[in-house]
C-alpha cells in the first residue's frame, strides 16, 4: 500500500481554499507567531513538547515530529554511508530526542503505558534502520536481509501496538501498512543513495517526509472519539496541514541543497530539483488561492528568495567573505518582496512589518545552520534546523488564518496553469 501525498495536496488547497473562504466565516484561525514556534524550540532543548488539548492540536505536533524524525533518519543513513562520524554522532542524539518526545506525546494521548511501548516500537525501528544503512554501506547482503526482515517486522509490531493502544479504532493491518511503507522508504532511499543515484534518493527522501506528515494526523485521529476526530477533518484545518507540510518541507529541502553544495555538483543538481517540485506545488496551491496570475507573482518572489539561499551556501562553500555579504543584503531584499506579495494578497490582514520579520527569521535559520555546517559544528546546524522548523510552521498557520479571513478565491478550473517552479539553480 503506496501512501504518495503530493497529488492529493492540491486537492485539499482547493476544496478547503473555496469552502473555507466561501463560509465567510470570521472566525480567527489558530496562528501561532514565530516566538510562539522558539518556545516549541526550547520545549525541544529541555524536556518534550507542551501535552495537547486538542485532536487538532495533537495531530500538529506528531506530523511535525513524524516528518523531522524522519529526515533525520534519512540523514542519519547518508552519515553511515559516507562515513562522517561527527555528523552521524549529532544525528544519533537528534533521533534519541526525538524520540522521548514522541514517546510524551503519544503517552499524554494514549496513556503512560502505551507511550512507553510506542517508545521501544520506534527505538528499535530506529536502531534496525541504522543497521540496514550499516549493511548497505559494508556491502554486507546477509546483514542487508536481517536488517529488511526486522524493519518489515517492526511495522507489523507498530500495528498491533496502535489496534491495542486506540481500543481498536485503528486497524492493525492498516497501520502495519502505513510504517511498512515509510520503512521502505528508508530503505529505498539508503540503496538509491548508496548507488550514487541523488536524484532517486532526494525523490524518496520528500516522499517519505510528506508520508509520515500524514501519519501524524492518523495516529492522532485513532486516540479520538470519532466526533473530536471529525475536527481534523474540516476544510481549515486540512488547509492547514497543506501549508505546514509544504512550508515545512521547503525549509527541509533548502537544508538538503544546501548541505548538497559541498558535496558535489550531481548532488545538489537532485536536492535542487526537489526544491522546484516544492516550489511547483506551492505555487499551483497558491494559484488555486488566489488565481494564476497572483500564483506567477508568487513563483518570481519565491525563486528570488529560494536562489538568495543557495546563493549564499555557494558562497560559504567558496568562502568568500565579500560574497557572503553582498548576497545577505540581497536576501533582504528578496524577503520584502515576498513579505509584500502575501500581505498584499491577504488584503494586509497580515501586517508587512511583522511578515517581513518572519520571512528574515526564516533565512537567518538558514544563514546560521549552514555557517554552523560548513565549520563543522553539526550539533548546532541540526538545532538550526530544528528551530527553523518549528518557526516555519508558525508562519504557516499565520498565512492560513489571514487566509480563511480575507481571500475570496477566484478558483481556475483544474488548478493553476502556472506551470513549475524552476527556481534553484547553482550559480557559479
Amino acid at each position: 500500500m503506496r501512501f504518495r501525498t503530493g497529488p492529493a495536496l492540491l486537492a485539499i488547497f482547493l476544496f478547503a481554499a473555496a469552502a473555507a473562504c466561501d463560509s465567510g466565516s470570521s472566525k480567527q484561525a489558530g496562528s501561532p507567531s514565530s516566538t510562539q514556534a522558539a518556545e516549541h524550540h526550547d520545549e525541544h532543548q529541555g524536556g518534550g513538547a507542551a501535552p495537547a488539548t486538542t485532536p487538532k492540536e495533537l495531530a500538529a505536533q506528531l506530523q511535525q515530529y513524524f516528518a523531522v524524525h524522519t529526515l533525520l533518519a534519512v540523514r542519519q543513513s547518508r552519515s553511515v554511508l559516507t562515513a562522517n562520524a561527527s555528523y552521524r554522532e549529532a544525528a544519533d542524539h537528534e533521533l534519541e530526542e526525538y524520540t522521548e518526545e514522541l514517546a510524551e506525546l503519544v503517552g499524554g494521548a494514549y496513556g503512560d503505558a502505551q507511550g512507553e511501548r510506542f517508545k521501544q516500537v520506534w527505538e528499535k525501528t530506529t536502531a534496525d534502520g541504522s543497521a540496514y544503512a550499516e549493511a548497505v554501506a559494508g556491502n554486507d547482503a546477509a546483514a542487508r536481509d536481517k536488517a529488511r526482515v526486522a524493519l518489515l517486522a517492526d511495522a507489523d509490531a507498530y500495528g498491533s501496538w496502535l489496534a491495542k493502544a486506540s481500543d481498536g479504532q485503528a486497524r492493525a493491518g492498516d497501520a502495519a501498512d502505513e510504517l511498512r511503507t515509510h520503512v521502505q522508504q528508508l530503505m529505498d532511499q539508503d540503496d538509491a543513495y548508496a548507488a550514487s543515484d541523488y536524484d532517486q534518493a532526494y525523490r524518496v527522501e520528500r516522499d517519505a517526509y510528506e508520508h509520515m506528515f500524514v501519519a501524524g494526523t492518523s495516529l492522532a485521529r485513532a486516540s479520538a472519539a470519532p466526533k473530536a476526530a471529525a475536527t481534523l477533518d474540516t476544510p481549515v484545518e486540512k488547509l492547514r496541514t497543506a501549508f505546514a507540510m509544504l512550508l515545512g518541507e521547503h525549509m527541509q529541502l533548502i537544508i538538503d541543497a544546501q548541505r548538497a553544495t559541498f558535496a558535489g555538483e550531481p548532488e545538489f543538481k537532485a536536492a535542487a530539483a526537489q526544491v522546484n517540485a516544492n516550489t511547483a506545488a506551492l505555487t499551483k496551491g497558491m494559484g488555486a488561492i488566489v488565481g494564476p496570475k497572483k500564483a506567477t507573482e508568487f513563483q518570481s518572489a519565491w525563486a528570488e528568495h529560494v536562489e538568495g539561499l543557495l546563493d549564499y551556501s555557494t558562497a560559504v562553500a567558496s568562502n568568500d567573505e565579500a560574497e557572503k555579504a553582498v548576497v545577505r543584503e540581497k536576501m533582504r531584499g528578496y524577503g520584502a518582496r515576498l513579505a509584500l506579495y502575501l500581505s498584499d494578497i491577504v488584503r494586509n490582514e497580515l501586517p508587512l512589518e511583522p511578515i517581513t520579520q518572519a520571512l528574515g527569521e526564516h533565512d537567518q535559520h538558514l544563514v546560521d545552520q549552514i555557517n554552523a555546517y560548513a565549520a563543522k559544528r553539526f550539533d548546532e546546524a541540526q538545532e538550526m534546523e530544528v528551530a527553523g522548523y518549528g518557526q516555519m510552521l508558525g508562519v504557516a498557520n499565520t498565512l492560513v488564518g489571514a487566509i480563511q479571513r480575507t481571500v475570496k478565491p477566484q478558483l481556475p478550473v483544474g488548478g493553476s496553469q502556472t506551470g513549475g517552479g524552476g527556481t534553484a539553480n547553482r550559480r557559479r
